[in-house]
């Protein structure tokens, strides 16, 4: 088989605009495990964000979370890839974000922290099946450091605080847009690709056996690294430009057509 991993994203790419995953994906997805596949989720999400998606999909995966932060099994929840903010850099950009007045979530310890008890802290706990904590000490959460940081604003603010961020985080920090109301910041070595990277030296993989699939900003390090990167067709000028592959949207089972088509060979 010439493609033994497939890294998918979820939101906007495994998931269609309802946020539902089909059966259809679902039926490709263990079709192609059955041949020997090994299916692996990346998504900015926590694990216990995406822990619906792993009992849906009924399989031992292994999930790159927090925009791979953090390589994890999701049945025996054994990290086999982390890297975490420092507690110096996890201040900087939690202070910045002060001084902006913006809405912050701190992952700690799989916990989410937030600065903020309010409807876009409601929501983003829910998405993650966790319930945020308001920070009490900031020094408490950051000690060990963090998988990651997030903002959540107005479209607007977020893309004026992209293009502004970088005159005050230093060069160990990666920062980008999940979506247009998230700003995510990891550390320089957590990435998609870098994680992907690690999981194929532990799995034995070459770069050139992996196929990743993704629709938005924070999925192009890992379009660029695989062996096969792929665009959905609802992805963004950018993200198709990167990649080898545009596949269909993911209203119209575009995980699927991938899987059918460079690793069923139907």
């Amino acid at each position: 088989m010439k493609y033994r991993l497939m890294a998918v994203d979820v939101d906007g790419t495994l998931l269609d605009s309802r946020n539902n995953l089909s059966d259809e994906t679902v039926k490709a997805i263990r079709l192609g495990v059955e041949k020997g596949l090994i299916f692996t989720i990346c998504t900015g999400r926590s694990i216990n964000g995406v822990q619906k998606l792993n009992n849906m999909i009924g399989l031992d995966m292994p999930f790159v979370t927090y925009n791979g932060a953090m390589v994890i099994m999701g049945k025996s929840m054994e990290i086999l890839y982390e890297r975490r903010l420092s507690s110096k850099d996890a201040r900087v950009i939690y202070d910045l974000g002060e001084k902006y007045g913006t809405t912050m979530v701190v992952w700690a310890d799989n916990k989410l922290y937030v600065n903020k008890l309010n409807n876009m802290t409601a929501k983003y706990g829910s998405l993650n099946n966790t319930s945020p904590v308001s920070i009490e000490n900031l020094d408490d959460v950051v000690k060990n450091g963090v998988s990651k940081i997030l903002w959540y604003d107005e479209a607007t603010r977020i893309e004026k605080f992209e293009r502004e961020v970088g005159k005050y985080v230093g060069s160990s920090v990666n920062y980008h847009t999940s979506k247009p109301i998230f700003l995510e910041f990891v550390d320089r070595e957590a990435s998609k690709a870098i994680a992907i990277e690690r999981l194929c030296e532990h799995l034995g993989i070459k770069r050139s056996e992996t196929i990743a699939v993704g629709d938005a900003s924070n999925d192009i390090s890992m379009i660029e690294y695989a062996g096969l990167g792929v665009a959905m067709a609802n992805a963004s000028d950018i993200v198709k430009e990167r990649a080898d592959y545009v596949t269909h949207s993911n209203d119209d089972y575009g995980v699927a057509h991938v899987i059918y088509k460079f690793v069923l060979g139907l």
